[in-house]
């Protein structure tokens, strides 16, 4: 006995086999598309499988018209008619094939294609790639950056009590300062709170230094 599929499409059962055509409720699906729906049973070789790990696989071979169906109304003593008509829009596929074989073929074949490929990049790339050369230059220039910051001297301090000092205070007391005090200072003011007034007193008090 050959096998068949019991399949579910819109909503509906249909028992199938391969090779077989057959009218569904209209897919999405374009012309020539395949399509994988939803498998119930599978039987024909033995006991029926109520919960098969199957496919099947199904081609849209068009998408039709079903037959006219013609619709009237009539009201008596009012002179009431209508006629109507419908036609459902049905969608014709053809079963291609019920199991797995067919993707495990495309898998097998797919998984062999990306075997070569790999192989096929690894004979290109030579020993020497430029890749390789690039990354040690940026390995070395990491181990680099440590070290100078290392080697750099611990920036000045502030002079003490400078925090609290108004710009008459700053003013009378930055002419008894070091060098490198005022032009911490003047670092200082210049990346904070930059008073006008301040910046003068710190910028003539360098100045004198020099």
């Amino acid at each position: 006995m050959s096998s068949y599929a019991i399949i579910s499409l819109g909503g509906k059962q249909y028992r199938v086999q391969e090779g077989e055509r057959l009218l569904v409720d209209r897919l999405r699906a374009d012309e020539g598309a395949t399509v994988e729906p939803r498998v119930l049973l599978v039987g024909g070789n033995g006991a029926p499988d109520l919960s098969p790990s199957t496919t099947v696989t199904a081609r849209v071979v068009g998408h039709e018209l079903g037959k006219k169906i013609r619709i009237g109304k009539y009201r008596r003593r009012t002179g009431y008619k209508k006629h109507t008509g419908h036609r459902s829009k049905l969608t014709r596929i053809e079963i291609e094939s019920i199991g797995a074989a067919k993707r495990a073929e495309k898998a097998d074949a797919g998984s062999t294609a990306g075997k070569a490929a790999g192989a096929q990049r690894e004979d290109r790339a030579p020993a020497g790639a430029p890749g390789a050369a690039a990354a040690k230059p940026k390995a070395e220039k990491a181990e680099e950056k440590p070290a100078a910051k290392a080697d750099q001297q611990p920036a000045a301090q502030l002079p003490e009590g400078y925090a609290s000092m108004t710009i008459a205070q700053l003013s009378d007391a930055a002419g008894g300062w070091s060098r490198q005090e005022v032009e911490a200072a003047l670092e200082h003011e210049r990346s904070g709170k930059a008073r006008k007034g301040a910046l003068a007193a710190l910028e003539s008090a360098l100045e004198e230094k020099k």
